[in-house]
C-alpha cells in the first residue's frame, strides 16, 4: 500500500502520514458560525474535509470526526471587537438568537447531505459546552497566562514563545497588521479574548452566563479547543480549516491549547484548504454577491456538480466560481454518470489483468495530498478505455466513488436533453479532438446540428444544448 502524504501546514511541506494511535485518527473540522446561510465557499471546507476522511478510509484507517456549531461567541472583527454575530442577526430579523441557530444549523446540514458529506461522528455545540470553555480559561489564569481587563479575560501572547509559529507570525511586527488593530483593552494588539464580560450599557444579551469573572460569554476560540480535546483527547491527529483560520483562529487554539495541556504539538498535521474566489473577490458573506447551493439548484444546477466542481481543482488551490464552470461541472458530471451506467448494464469481461494497474494510478492521486484532479484524470481513463469491459469498469467506478461520492453507482442511463445517438456522436467528437482528428470533429459538429444540438468548446471541456 502507497503511503499516504499529505501537507501540514505547520511545517510547510508534504510528510507521511501515520496515525498517533494504530489505526485510528482522530480528526476535527472547524464548524460554520450560524448567523445565516452558509454560501458555496463556506461549504469547501467540508467537502475537503470529507475527501480527506474518505482517503483515510479507503487506506484502511478508522476515522472519528468531530464538526463544531459556533453559536456564540464569535464577533464581527477577529481583532475582538465589534459585536456577536449571533446577537447582531437575532436583534436584526426580530428573532431569539436560539431560533437562529437552529434555523441555520438544519439548513447547513441539509446542504452537507446534498453534497454528500459523510455526518461527523460527534456534532457539539458552543453553548452546550460553555462549562468546559470556563475550566480551560480557569487552568490557563492558575497558570499565569492571562490578565483581566474591563471588558473581559485575555491570553496574554508574551507569554507563549512559540506563539503565532502557525502562520509564521512576528509579535513585534504585528503592530502595523490590519487583522490585529488593538482593542483599547488589550496590553498588546495580538492578544485575544477568552471570556467577554457582558456590556452593561446596552440591551441584555440573549446569550450570556455567568463565570468566575462575571457574566459574559466565551471568546470565539477557546469553544474549537474545548470541544475538540473533549471528544479527541490530546494530542490528536488532523484539524481542517480554511485558508482564512490560519492567522488568528487556528494560531489562538494552538497558543491556549499548548498552554492547558502543556503538550506540544497539541495537533500532529494542520489541514487548510485554500480560497473560494467569486468574480473578482473572496466569496464572503460580508462581501455580498454570494452563491448558495439553494441559488445553483434554482438554475438547474444539481448540487453534485459542485462537489464535482470542488474535486476538479486541488483543495489547496485557490478555485474561482463562475457560471460557465459550474454548468462545465454539470456537464461532466453527467457525462460521467453516463458512462457508469452503461458499464453497469454491460456483461463485456475484458481485461481483468489491468484493474490493479488503473486502481493503483487511483491510489497514487489520491495518496499524493489527496491530488483529487488526477484521481478525476484517472477516472475518465477508465471510462474511456478500450482494454476494459464493463464489468471491469463498474468494479473500479464502484471502488473510486467510495472516496469521490458522485453518486456514480446510482446513475442512470438518462441524460436530459439529449437522447442516446446525439450522446454517443459527442463522446466519438471528443475522442476525435484528443487524437486531433479535426476534419472528423467538426463532421460530427455539423451532423450533431442538423440533429438540433449546438455544442460550445470550452477550456473546462464540451457543453451541448438544443439548438
Amino acid at each position: 500500500m502507497n503511503e499516504l502524504q499529505l501537507y501540514n501546514t505547520f511545517t510547510r511541506k508534504k510528510e507521511r502520514f501515520s496515525a498517533l494511535e494504530g489505526r485510528q485518527v482522530r480528526m476535527y473540522s472547524c464548524g460554520p458560525t450560524v448567523y445565516g446561510h452558509a454560501h458555496l465557499g463556506n461549504m469547501r471546507p467540508y467537502v475537503f474535509a470529507d475527501l480527506l476522511r474518505r482517503t483515510l478510509l479507503w487506506c484502511g484507517y478508522e476515522v472519528k470526526h468531530v464538526i463544531n456549531i459556533t453559536d456564540v461567541g464569535h464577533l464581527t472583527d477577529d481583532a475582538d471587537a465589534g459585536e456577536d454575530k449571533m446577537e447582531l442577526a437575532a436583534r436584526s430579523l426580530d428573532l431569539s438568537a436560539w431560533d437562529i441557530a437552529e434555523k441555520w444549523t438544519r439548513v447547513f446540514k441539509e446542504d452537507l447531505e446534498k453534497l454528500c458529506v459523510l455526518e461527523p461522528h460527534v456534532w457539539c455545540k458552543a453553548t452546550d459546552h460553555i462549562a468546559e470553555q470556563i475550566d480551560m480559561i480557569r487552568i490557563l489564569e492558575e497558570k499565569g497566562f492571562t490578565y483581566r481587563a474591563r471588558d473581559g479575560v485575555y491570553f496574554d501572547t508574551t507569554r507563549d514563545p512559540e506563539y503565532g509559529t502557525l502562520a509564521r507570525l512576528h509579535l513585534d511586527a504585528q503592530q502595523t497588521q490590519e487583522r490585529i488593530e488593538a482593542s483599547s483593552h488589550k496590553r498588546s494588539p495580538a492578544d485575544f479574548a477568552l471570556w467577554k464580560l457582558s456590556p452593561r450599557e446596552v440591551a441584555k444579551r440573549q446569550m450570556e452566563w455567568d463565570s468566575p469573572w462575571g457574566v459574559g460569554f466565551p471568546g470565539w476560540h477557546i469553544e474549537c479547543s474545548a470541544m475538540s480535546s473533549k471528544y479527541l483527547g490530546v494530542p490528536f491527529d488532523i484539524h481542517t480549516g480554511g485558508v482564512d483560520h490560519i492567522p488568528v483562529h487556528h494560531t489562538n487554539e494552538i497558543a491556549q491549547s499548548e498552554a492547558v495541556f502543556g503538550v506540544r504539538p497539541w495537533v500532529r498535521f494542520w489541514m487548510h484548504n485554500g480560497w473560494m474566489m467569486f468574480d473578482s473577490g473572496k466569496m464572503s458573506k460580508s462581501g455580498g454577491g454570494v452563491v448558495t447551493l439553494d441559488d445553483i439548484e434554482e438554475m438547474g444546477i444539481e448540487p453534485g456538480a459542485f462537489r464535482y466542481f470542488l474535486l476538479s481543482a486541488h483543495y489547496r488551490q485557490q478555485i474561482t466560481y463562475s457560471q460557465d464552470a459550474i454548468e462545465g461541472a454539470q456537464a461532466s458530471l453527467r457525462r460521467l454518470r453516463r458512462h457508469a451506467a452503461e458499464a453497469r448494464e454491460s456483461d463485456e469481461s475484458i481485461g481483468a489483468e489491468r484493474v490493479e494497474t488503473y486502481r493503483g494510478r487511483f491510489r497514487d492521486a489520491l495518496t499524493d495530498d489527496l491530488n483529487s484532479p488526477q484521481a478525476l484524470a484517472v477516472v475518465w481513463e477508465v471510462v474511456r478505455s478500450s482494454d476494459l469491459g464493463g464489468r471491469e469498469k463498474w468494479a473500479l467506478l464502484v471502488d473510486f466513488d467510495r472516496v469521490l461520492a458522485l453518486g456514480l453507482e446510482s446513475a442512470g442511463l438518462d441524460v436530459p436533453d439529449v437522447d442516446e445517438d446525439a450522446m454517443r456522436l459527442i463522446e466519438e467528437r471528443e475522442a476525435a479532438r484528443a487524437d486531433r482528428d479535426w476534419a472528423r470533429a467538426d463532421e460530427i459538429r455539423d451532423r450533431l446540428l442538423e440533429m438540433g444540438i449546438v455544442l460550445e468548446d470550452k477550456p473546462d471541456g464540451t457543453r451541448w444544448r438544443r439548438a
